[in-house]
């Protein structure tokens, strides 16, 4: 959600006790002090609790689904998504103009928008930002391979020539994870140190551990259309949105409950029937098709970088016994192989007598066969999402009962994140991504370059089918393709599907649940 995948509901396992109810306690003590001066006075702010701290602001150097979450209302991409996945315009004045072969990419840029520094976007931002992005971000590295030539052709106009079509593009544009943000140029830098985009909302200021606080644009310049998902007119008509770090899922349900947040981000689902009860503090908010928990294995290095040893470790896995454990009620759950619901043009079926084996003695003896000789397996998880911990604490006994040796390794999301780029320090890490209509959008280990390091002819040959169709009739089938390779070769697992659960003040109003939480439009009561 990266995932990166992002996004999630998350279950918890344990109940509170005295020590907890003291953290609680100092935890929004501390939370109370670290307001800013200005917040405490005039009731137009918004307290938003998150689920860790970002490892960074810069929106295309991380996949973490919390960076585009908070950074989506700092940047603005040229396309974005309506509330039913199409994709639209946001910075692009309409949809572009594309050559009769499906190569060539005329687009407009919107006359007039305002970057966060005083002066007007143009053409020339739009290529740097866009460069930046196809030399950093994962996706947009998988993306740069496709682009024969990207360059302005007027002050408001860019041009983009494809070597061949390709079919997400404008997809891969949109999405707010390892975001294509459009920034100002003279602020681009490595590492990015000013944060000047064209969103509703401008960077004021970050405190490590406490909040980053943004503030409203005043010059900012809204689309005229109807609000429709990210798509359409946006308004600041909160003046300031502090993201809080909470990462205890337990503090996250309290702190909601007791009113202290207007928005409590990725819930344990153990927590709904308290929510439903406190309406006069909080309210449940339930995101249906929310995403995927999916587990990425290192094929790079160590004892995964074996495809025989994966498809051993696959055999044993039972995604359903770890589903019921991440998120125990089965309204929030659904245990399928298939990568899209049913009813989607990419439903299929390859691959799927694969999933849900949980078969110990067969995939104790296909261990063997792959010379598996019990070296331990490094399973990377965090319980700032409760439901990664608690099916990688039922993975590793599948896999012990399979014979294999399981060291768990569980760190905070900020240090997962950071660790999961390197290949000497992991075999299998647990993440999650959003549901999304594209296939090429998650998980970013279908691109280049993510953790993971999946690369083979086959996953070539058959991304280069599907991405060189343009009809989504035929791509459902392509995409059945892709599927079986990833059960084939098993870069990842995907877990099975979830919905997502968070809350809400009674006093935010007119707040739209997305995958990825915004608050522009929103207003506090």
């Amino acid at each position: 959600m990266q995932t990166p995948g992002r996004r999630s509901g998350q279950p918890a396992f344990s109940k509170r006790s005295l020590l907890g109810a003291c953290l609680l306690a100092f935890a929004g003590l501390a939370g109370l002090a670290a307001v800013p001066a200005q917040a405490q006075g005039a009731r137009n702010f918004a307290t938003l609790a998150m689920v860790a701290e970002p490892q960074t602001l810069d929106p295309m150097a991380s996949t973490a689904d919390l960076v585009g979450t908070i950074m989506q209302h700092v940047y603005e991409p040229l396309y974005t998504f309506d509330a039913k996945w199409n994709v639209v315009p946001m910075l692009a004045e309409g949809m572009p103009k594309i050559s009769a072969d499906g190569k060539t990419y005329a687009i407009a840029i919107r006359k007039g928008v305002m970057l966060h520094n005083g002066r007007e976007l143009n053409a020339d931002d739009v290529v740097a930002s866009l460069q930046r992005w196809m030399d950093q971000s994962p996706r947009g590295k998988a993306v740069a391979k496709e682009i024969e030539s990207l360059k302005a052709k007027g002050p408001l106009a860019v041009e983009v020539v494809l070597k061949q079509p390709y079919a997400p593009l404008l997809a891969q544009f949109a999405l707010p994870s390892g975001m294509a943000a459009i920034m100002a140029k003279d602020s681009i830098a490595q590492p990015l140190k000013d944060f000047v985009g064209t969103g509703p909302y401008k960077f004021k200021e970050r405190r490590p551990d406490q909040y980053v606080l943004l503030t409203k644009f005043d010059k900012y310049s809204a689309r005229k259309e109807a609000p429709n998902g990210y798509g359409g007119k946006r308004e600041a008509a909160i003046e300031e949105l502090r993201f809080v770090p909470v990462p205890n899922a337990n503090t996250r349900v309290e702190g909601a409950l007791a009113g202290q947040y207007d928005f409590a981000d990725l819930l344990p689902t153990e927590a709904l029937p308290r929510l439903e009860k406190a309406a006069g503090k909080t309210l449940p908010i339930m995101t249906p098709a929310f995403g995927f928990p999916y587990l990425v294995f290192n094929t790079k290095e160590g004892v995964m970088a074996s495809q025989p040893v994966r498809q051993a470790v696959q055999v044993a896995l039972g995604e359903g016994e770890m589903l019921a454990a991440g998120f125990g009620d089965t309204r929030f759950f659904v245990a399928e192989g298939n990568h899209f619901p049913k009813g989607s043009p990419f439903y299929a079926t390859g691959g799927t007598e694969l999933y849900n084996q949980r078969n110990a003695p067969k995939a104790k003896e296909a261990a063997a066969k792959a010379g598996y000789k019990g070296d331990p397996i490094r399973v990377l998880t965090s319980r700032q999402y409760d439901f990664h911990y608690n099916m990688a604490l039922l993975m590793a006994e599948q896999l012990k009962r399979a014979g294999f040796k399981v060291d768990l390794n569980v760190v905070d999301w900020a240090t997962l994140v950071q660790r999961r780029n390197d290949p000497k320090l992991w075999d299998i890490y647990v993440t999650h991504s959003g549901q999304f209509p594209e296939p090429m959008l998650s998980p970013p280990q279908l691109g280049d370059g993510a953790p993971g390091w999946w690369d083979s002819p086959a996953k070539k040959a058959a991304l280069s089918a599907l991405n060189v169709e343009a009809d989504p009739n035929k791509r459902g089938a392509l995409w059945g393709k892709v599927q079986q390779v990833v059960y084939d070769e098993v870069p990842y697992v995907n877990v099975g599907k979830f919905n997502g659960l968070s809350a809400k003040s009674p006093a935010l109003d007119n707040y739209q649940p997305m995958t990825w939480p915004f608050f522009w439009n929103a207003k506090i009561k």
